[in-house]
C-alpha cells in the first residue's frame, strides 16, 4: 500500500538541509508508515548576500517563504533555526516543538590562532551579527570587524583565501555539518553571550493541523522549549525583529531557569547586562522581567539608535 506523503519544507543552504535531514530521520524512525519528502525553498535573504542583514530589513528574513508554503498547504512542516524566527508567528502558524538544543556558544575559527586573545591588533574578523560585533568590540576594540554573510562553506572559503584572519560562528552549525575540526576554540558565554534561540531547532506547522502536531510531538524537548521561551520573551519585550545587538541565554540550574540578557552599543563601548531566575513554567515572565531591567538601564536608547522605530 502506498505510504501517505508528509512534506517538510526547508531552506536549501547546506546547514538547513542537514538540520532537516536530522529531523526527517527521526520522524522516519517514529512513523515508518509515512513517506517523508522535502520541499527546498530559497528565501529573499538568501538571495541578497551582498547586503547586510540590517540593510535588508524586515522580519522573518529566513523563514517567510517557508511559512507561505505552510499556509498554502504545500507542506506539513517547516524546520528552522530558532534564532532565525521572528518574535511573533504569522496568524495560523505555531511552533509546538523545540528539539533538544545543541551547543549554544559561538566559536573562533582561525587558521593561525587558537583564542580571541591570540589575534594580533588590526586582525580582520568576519561576522554578520550585530550582537557579535558589539560584544567583540567591547572585548577587543583593536580588531577590525567587518560584515560577512553567506553560508558556512562560503565564509570558510573566504577565511581560507586570506580575506579574514578569523571568523566568529555558531558552534551548533559547524557541529551539525561535521566541521568541528574547523573550531579553533569555544568562546565563553561570559565573553560573548549567544543569540536568542541559538543552537535550537524550531518545528513550525499550521495551528489547525492536529495530525502534524501529533507526528512531531515526540521530538519536543521540554527544557529546551522553556529556555528558548524565556529568551524569546526577553527579546520580544525589547522590540525584537530588527537585527539588533541583543543577546540572551537561559539554562536549567537545579530545576530553575537562569536567564542572562544583554544589550550592547555597536561600538562596544556600552554593554548592559541583567540576570534573573524563575520556575520553568514562568519562562515568559522571566524574560520580560530581565528585559525590563535592561530598559531601566537605558537599553531602549541603544536599540533605537540601531533600529529607529
Amino acid at each position: 500500500m502506498k505510504k501517505q506523503p508528509f512534506i517538510i519544507t526547508t531552506r536549501q543552504s547546506p546547514l538547513a538541509l542537514c538540520q532537516t535531514e536530522w529531523v526527517q530521520s527521526r520522524l522516519t524512525q517514529l512513523h515508518p508508515e509515512l513517506q517523508f519528502e522535502r520541499l527546498g525553498l530559497t528565501t529573499n535573504a538568501d538571495k541578497m548576500l551582498s547586503i547586510s542583514l540590517v540593510e535588508v530589513g524586515g522580519k522573518g528574513l529566513f523563514v517567510k517563504e517557508l511559512e507561505e508554503a505552510l499556509l498554502a498547504k504545500n507542506a506539513h512542516l517547516a524546520v528552522h533555526s530558532m534564532k532565525d524566527m521572528p518574535m511573533e508567528y504569522p496568524a495560523g502558524l505555531i511552533v509546538p516543538v523545540v528539539c533538544e538544543r545543541e551547543e549554544v556558544r559561538d566559536v573562533l575559527v582561525a587558521n593561525q590562532y587558537t583564542h580571541l586573545e591570540d589575534l594580533p591588533p588590526g586582525a580582520r574578523v568576519g561576522t554578520s551579527s550585530l550582537r557579535r560585533q558589539s560584544q567583540l568590540r567591547a572585548l577587543r576594540p583593536d580588531l577590525v570587524i567587518e560584515n560577512l554573510r553567506g553560508n558556512v562553506n562560503t565564509r570558510l572559503a573566504r577565511l581560507d583565501q586570506g580575506e579574514f584572519v578569523a571568523l566568529i560562528l555558531a558552534a551548533a552549525g559547524l557541529k551539525r555539518l561535521g566541521m568541528e575540526h574547523r573550531i579553533s576554540s569555544l568562546i565563553s558565554i561570559d565573553q560573548i553571550l549567544p543569540a536568542v534561540g541559538q543552537g535550537a531547532l524550531a518545528l513550525e506547522c499550521r495551528a489547525d493541523d492536529q495530525f502534524t502536531q501529533e507526528i512531531i510531538a515526540p521530538l519536543n524537548h521540554a527544557n529546551s522549549l522553556a529556555c528558548v521561551s524565556a529568551e524569546r520573551a526577553f527579546c520580544q519585550r525589547l522590540g525584537g525583529g530588527c537585527q539588533l545587538p541583543v543577546a540572551a541565554y537561559a539554562e536549567m540550574v537545579q530545576g530553575q531557569l537562569d536567564l542572562r540578557g544583554l544589550v550592547g552599543s555597536l561600538d562596544g563601548k556600552t554593554i548592559l547586562r541583567s540576570r534573573g531566575q524563575a520556575a520553568p513554567e514562568e519562562a515568559e515572565g522571566l524574560g520580560k522581567t530581565v528585559a525590563e531591567d535592561l530598559l531601566q538601564q537605558g537599553a531602549d536608547k541603544i536599540l533605537s539608535a540601531v533600529c529607529p522605530k
